[in-house]
């Protein structure tokens, strides 16, 4: 998912490389970590959370785990059940690649009925992300302000972002020898030895976005060490990755497609056109004209595009942009874009999207002629000009990669005893095939789908015919029942759509945990 990483694009998911080698290799020898040595969180919000924090010493190449090392920051909130109610250790990520899981240890404070105290929930920065050490970054200026236009409608336009995107590159590959170990394998394995250094002969694991692709793979390669596995917002094991990026063009299409026709809904408080192609014609004249001439000398056309993606991703920001729309178009504001954007892509810091290429450029070999990417992606243009353009481009870098790629892993959960998979049937990130996609490969598990929710990753946001279900499956280990053919195994509402503030119906709308919303809005492109 691109997207799942900056915010402007949005998701980005991934895969990992099979650890097979060559018949005649001898197995690597295997770690063993220390036992991790609890301590203080830093963070201040974990620190009044009750969490306790630790750095965990992995191989930075597994292959040879006597070698150079890498760090893992690990958060913990133990259970609050009695010790003989207790369920094991819950890990949990965000996803992106490149998503920061360390304040997640909070997530089972939000589980319905209590549910959640039965577990010590896990939170952890993979390999390269965050506070783990090293931290990755190749350039951290390069999602500067009023860059050149996406859509390289001139010869200019193409090569300078064809140079953009090897220059990036080239940095990364001046990063060290992380670059090399840092596959989808190679996270799962760090959560392997997170389980060892807790002692613990299985794991349960809730992942979202990308997270459920880890799950996927960890419950391939480990399956007997998977308890229960809550998987929301799946990525398609078949896609990863280079299909799954135009998948989601045209998925982010039509959910802006949805958002124009809700801001046409209010018009009376957006005043931005009474139907959803009027308000789509404004939002593209505004587009070219930011392509001339940046609002404040900051937000050109792409950082426009950029802001709005994240509408594509969830539909609690909606009345946020659709203010920020009317406000730029009506009286000038571009203070507000400025700091939308900003909050989504971090301008200084390209930590999440040099992990987030890190990972999906040598998960697998992505095409190498460009000339295979221009006509993909003026392809989907034609159909879903939104997004195409800005998310090719955010990937780009994988073209001219100095890491060497790996194939994926061929995901089969059939070992895993259960799971729980989710997935709003309209969310454009991680597109609802993907869900299909791994209910067949995971026989054992059941979907709970939302028919016409565009959210991506949106559980424990209070839709209680969803959470509930997720409680009473962390309390149980009871699953929806499978029902035959293809489908779901059972259904839920998604949340409605947000009314404006101001509007005479309005009322207050449940929100994710603000650790849970920020960690997984913090990979949205």
């Amino acid at each position: 998912m691109r997207k799942v990483v900056t915010a402007g694009l949005a998701v980005g998911l991934l895969v990992g490389l099979s650890p097979v080698v060559g018949a005649t290799a001898a197995p690597a020898p295997e770690f063993n970590p220390a036992p991790i040595q609890w301590g203080q969180c830093a963070d201040e919000d974990l620190q009044k959370a009750g969490a306790e924090c630790a750095m965990l010493a992995v191989p930075m190449d597994y292959a040879d785990p006597a070698g150079e090392q890498v760090s893992l920051a690990v958060s913990r909130i133990k259970h609050t059940v009695p010790d003989d109610q207790y369920q094991g250790a819950m890990l949990v990520n965000p996803g992106g690649p490149g998503g920061s899981g360390l304040a997640l240890s909070t997530l089972g404070a939000s589980v319905p009925k209590g549910a959640g105290g039965a577990y010590d929930w896990i939170g952890f920065d993979p390999r390269g992300v965050g506070a783990s050490q090293p931290a990755l970054s190749c350039d951290p200026n390069y999602f500067s302000y009023d860059r050149p236009h996406y859509v390289p409608t001139t010869a200019e336009l193409e090569n300078t972002w064809l140079d953009r995107s090897e220059g990036y590159a080239r940095a990364c590959g001046n990063t060290g020898k992380l670059l090399e170990h840092i596959k989808t394998t190679d996270v799962v394995e760090d959560m392997d030895s997170i389980r060892k250094a807790l002692g613990a002969e299985q794991i349960n694991y809730y992942g979202f976005s990308y997270g459920t692709y880890l799950g996927q793979v960890y419950g391939t390669l480990h399956p007997e060490r998977l308890r229960r596995v809550v998987l929301d917002g799946v990525v398609n094991a078949d896609d990863v990755w280079y299909q799954a990026n135009l998948n989601q063009d045209l998925a982010f299409d039509r959910n802006i497609k949805i958002f124009f026709d809700w801001i046409a809904k209010y018009d009376s408080v957006y005043h931005l056109g009474t139907t959803g192609a009027d308000v789509e014609k404004v939002y593209y004249e505004q587009l070219a004209k930011l392509d001339q001439q940046p609002a404040g000398g900051v937000i050109g056309s792409d950082e426009w595009t950029d802001l709005f993606l994240t509408a594509g991703y969830a539909q609690s920001v909606w009345d946020q942009r659709a203010k920020a729309f009317s406000g730029w178009v009506h009286n000038g504001d571009w203070q507000t874009l400025k700091t939308i954007y900003d909050a989504t892509n971090s301008p200084g810091d390209d930590n999440g999207f040099a992990v987030y290429l890190s990972v999906q450029c040598t998960d697998v070999q992505w095409p190498k002629s460009w000339e295979t990417w221009r006509k993909d992606n003026w392809a989907v243009h034609e159909q879903a000009p939104f997004e195409a353009w800005a998310n090719a481009w955010y990937n780009a870098p994988c073209v001219f990669w100095p890491a060497k790629p790996g194939k994926p892993v061929d995901v089969d959960g059939s070992e895993v005893a259960g799971a729980l998979l989710i997935s709003e049937e309209l969310d454009a990130a991680t597109p609802f095939p993907g869900a299909i996609e791994a209910r067949k490969r995971f026989p054992n598990a059941s979907l709970i789908s939302l028919p016409g929710g565009t959210t991506h990753s949106g559980s424990l946001s209070g839709d209680a015919c969803l959470d509930d279900q997720i409680a009473d499956y962390l309390a149980t280990g009871k699953l929806p029942a499978r029902q035959p053919g293809n489908g779901p195994d059972t259904t839920c509402e998604p949340l409605p759509q947000p009314v404006p503030e101001g509007v005479a119906t309005a009322t207050a709308r449940p929100q994710q945990p603000a650790a849970l919303q920020r960690a997984v809005q913090s990979n949205w492109r």
